[in-house]
């Protein structure tokens, strides 16, 4: 039977043709915005598939309830099953049979880490951690995103206690960090990879996910791409987890659960305290180097492994990440040791953890920066506002961004001098096209707007000032902690109901690079 003559599709279809000719849209005042043309279809098929492949990752923490023997592995084939049952019938029922529009792309994008997070909160509930499927969302949201802003180990706006970390079992420890590697590089672009099924219209799902201005292809085939940006992210990841698990502090378990945090820039730790707890200067500096890695634009990491170091040791976006993450380390730890009578060691090893922690947007900790000297503090604010590089697992503006708004501010100054002057903007030998440049310039002011958006709705439920605007950026930048009574130390857990969802939407809109999602609130996005 072909697509358009499946009786499901058809029925679909009738049902909003039908309602289209009663006037039942006209009356709530959106009829210029639904059209039969769009193809929900084809959308929920693909979300399908992506739910559907979301059991097997639920699976998974039942090998490690298995040898520790927690008895949780019932909830988590439960969420499978869930999960196999839903997103199987979806992708049944609309299975897709052809290329996506880039408006299916990015709703299917969209709804799809939607409806991961909502499958992915189950066993949170399934197992009675969590009575509140809120918090669950909000959990499992910061763990697809890599933000890090737990819930854990505080009192909710109800009163109830939610378990420390240490107390969880290891089966869900291990399903929040596997979380947060999943989508470190990004479920969609790791489906793309390995179910030939998705093969169809992957460069538009690519492109809707991937972190940066633009999408970088290896190969003319995007399933290629795929596959090898995530050889190289399962490779650094396997060498970290090594490297950790030889240190006396950390057993296997917990090396593992810290690597799949590292490289996503996640920030999900098995310690209340974090990586302070294990108050190590060797672990302190391994992760400080895979922190930095997992920032930087893995298709250079793969041009780096494949000899070509030209690529990698010339671009221009590594070089100025590469700047402010050393320059700001160097400076708070210098103040720090100046203003807060830290030795000269202790000062880098806080201050340079704690500077590349925030850059990166992984957000674990080993000090309270919350109580550091006021312009280590300040400094560290700024940092909050940066990211990693385009195509990086780090979250939050993106350097390139930040370098093409630096080039294009000089360029408008020398303009105001020469006003007849034909001044392109360059990042090395590459000028930058203006189309390019409005998107960037776009894209801050709108990053602006929803920061300051989400602190007045936190400020609205009684929130206080630095609280809101820390959990905001912390939020919206995928960082994690923020500052404030939300800071290196503390967590989520009191937000309220409401501002919980908010700052979860608040995740996903920071994940996936704005427009992804706001592109869905445009009427023009539902027309034909």
């Amino acid at each position: 039977m072909k697509l358009t003559e499946s009786p499901f599709r058809l029925a679909f279809a009738r049902i909003f043709s039908k309602l289209k000719k009663n006037g039942f849209f006209s009356s709530i005042g959106i009829s210029k915005h639904l059209h039969l043309t769009f193809d929900f279809g084809i959308v929920f098929g693909v979300v399908g598939a992506f739910i559907f492949f979301m059991g097997f990752a639920l699976l998974l923490p039942m090998i490690i309830d298995f040898i520790y023997q927690e008895d949780t592995w019932m909830a988590f084939l439960i969420s499978a099953l869930i999960s196999f049952f839903l997103g199987g019938s979806l992708f049944y029922i609309f299975k897709p049979k052809r290329e996506l529009k880039n408006r299916e792309a990015f709703l299917i994008v969209s709804l799809t880490w939607l409806g991961l997070s909502a499958v992915g909160a189950l066993p949170f509930v399934l197992t009675n951690v969590l009575s509140s499927y809120t918090d669950a969302f909000f959990e499992t949201m910061s763990g697809l995103t890599t933000t890090g802003a737990t819930i854990f180990g505080g009192i909710t706006d109800l009163g109830q206690k939610n378990p420390d970390i240490e107390m969880l079992p290891k089966s869900l420890l291990f399903w929040r960090s596997l979380a947060h590697w999943l989508g470190g590089m990004g479920i969609i672009v790791l489906s793309i990879a390995i179910l030939p099924l998705l093969g169809f219209g992957g460069m538009q799902l690519f492109q809707a996910e991937t972190p940066g201005p633009t999408a970088d292809k290896l190969t003319p085939r995007v399933q290629n791409t795929a596959k090898l940006l995530w050889v190289v992210y399962a490779g650094f990841t396997l060498v970290e987890f090594l490297l950790l698990w030889i240190h006396p502090s950390m057993d296997w378990f917990d090396a593992l659960n810290h690597a799949f945090a590292t490289m996503a820039t996640g920030g999900f730790s098995t310690k209340n305290g974090s990586v302070a707890d294990f108050d190590s200067v060797y672990i302190d500096v391994i992760i400080i180097i895979f922190m930095y890695l997992a920032g930087v634009n893995f298709a250079l990491h793969y041009r780096m492994l494949t000899g070509k170091f030209d690529a990698f040791l010339s671009n221009r976006e590594l070089r100025f990440y590469t700047l402010v993450s050393v320059g700001s380390a160097i400076f708070i730890s210098l103040s720090l040791f100046f203003q807060s009578g830290l030795s000269l060691g202790d000062s880098f090893r806080y201050g340079g953890f704690q500077a590349i922690s925030i850059i990166t947007t992984t957000g674990f900790g080993t000090a309270d920066y919350d109580i550091w000297p006021s312009i280590a503090f300040i400094v560290l604010v700024l940092l909050f506002f940066t990211g990693g590089c385009a195509g990086s697992t780090g979250g939050g503006v993106k350097m390139i961004r930040w370098l093409i708004l630096i080039r294009n501010s000089f360029k408008e100054i020398t303009q105001t001098l020469h006003p007849k002057a034909i001044l392109p903007v360059r990042i090395g030998r590459y000028t930058v096209e203006p189309a390019v440049i409005r998107t960037v310039l776009s894209f801050f002011i709108l990053y602006i707007f929803i920061f300051a958006t989400v602190a007045v709705i936190l400020a609205f439920l009684n929130i206080d000032f630095l609280s809101s605007i820390g959990a905001s950026i912390a939020c919206l930048g995928n960082i994690g902690p923020g500052f404030a009574s939300y800071g290196p130390t503390d967590n989520f857990a009191s937000i309220p109901t409401l501002g919980k969802w908010v700052l979860s939407f608040a995740m996903m809109i920071g994940r996936l690079e704005l427009f992804t999602v706001l592109i869905l609130f445009s009427p023009k996005f539902w027309r034909e």
